[in-house]
């Protein structure tokens, strides 16, 4: 079963497709999500704020958003748990 998490201002992301949930100050990251940015592939859910969270999909492309790492994934644990008590 398909499960979806908030990733801020509306927008969901299919948690089955995340492998990670990175925070965009590094260098490496910083890198990556330029390559994105330049070849297409990365999806900008920040709606112009400042990206705070960088979610790499299984596909390669990269979710930016504008909330913090730990609030992703907490709102990821939590939708475990719901499903966990049903």
């Amino acid at each position: 079963m398909n499960q979806f998490i908030h990733v801020g201002f509306g927008n969901i992301v299919n948690t089955d497709k995340v492998i990670a949930v990175v925070s965009p100050d590094s260098a490496p990251v910083k890198r990556m999500v330029q390559t994105a940015k330049e070849t297409g592939t990365a999806v900008d859910a920040t709606q112009g704020r400042k990206t705070k969270a960088v979610l790499v999909m299984e596909n390669g492309q990269l979710v930016l958003s504008a909330l913090l790492p730990e609030t992703i994934a907490n709102r990821a644990q939590t939708g475990r748990e719901d499903l966990d008590e049903a």
